[in-house]
Order: C-alpha cells, then sequence, then structure tokens
C-alpha cells in the first residue's frame, strides 16, 4: 500500500513562502511521477504542479509559473514545493499524488491514482 503524507502548510502573509513535502512510504518512489494538486472550498480540486519520475522534468499551472518550483529528492523519498510570492487566492488544501503508471507524468486527476490526505495552506491579504 501506498502512502502519502504532506507537510508544511499553514498561515502566510500575502508574498510569503512556504515549503511543502510529500512522504512517500514506497520502495518504487523513484519510479513514479508525483503531482501536486489543491482544492479552495466551492471549486473543484486543480493541477498546480509535476514532476517526472527522474526529476528531469517539471509542469505547472499557468497560475503558479515563476513563483513554485517543485523538486524530489528520491533517495529521501520525497517531493518539495516551494512557494514564493504567495497570494491569497493561493489558499487551498494542497495535496500530493503518485502517478497511476510507472514513467510517465500527467496534469488530469485521472493521471494519479494515490492521495495523500492534504494540508491547509492559507495565504492572508
Amino acid at each position: 500500500q501506498v502512502q502519502l503524507v504532506e507537510s508544511g502548510g499553514g498561515l502566510v502573509q500575502a508574498g510569503g513562502s512556504l515549503r511543502l513535502s510529500c512522504a512517500a512510504s514506497t520502495r518504487t518512489f523513484s519510479n513514479y511521477a508525483i503531482g501536486w494538486f489543491r482544492q479552495a472550498p466551492g471549486k473543484e480540486r486543480e493541477f498546480v504542479a509535476a514532476i517526472s519520475w527522474s526529476g528531469g522534468r517539471t509542469y505547472y499551472a499557468d497560475s503558479v509559473k515563476g513563483r513554485f518550483t517543485v523538486s524530489r529528492d528520491n533517495p529521501k523519498n520525497t517531493v518539495y514545493l516551494q512557494m514564493n510570492s504567495l497570494k491569497p487566492e493561493d489558499t487551498a488544501v494542497y495535496y500530493c499524488a503518485r502517478a497511476s503508471a510507472p514513467w510517465r507524468s500527467g496534469s488530469n486527476l485521472d493521471d494519479y491514482n494515490y492521495w495523500g490526505q492534504g494540508t491547509q495552506v492559507t495565504v492572508s491579504s
């Protein structure tokens, strides 16, 4: 069973930074892309960023491009999401997810089949 645990969320003022972590309990972690998604109250879950299995390719939603950076440390089974220049509209529960197939990346919810429990990020204006 794959388990993903997010951490690092919290309350921050607009313009501030947070770094989220996603720790995975699986020996095959390095074979899979990891995605970050978020869901604000009353809205659908949306894609934020993804990183390929090797870390060689990264993908971002237009809304976070240039402000967020996704990275991974495969020996530590951990993926990070560095969030800078945060805005109130970034407020949401952030989830990490593991791709459903090895060696493949994607930006759709259906591309992922294991999800963490989420961590709350609140940006005050």
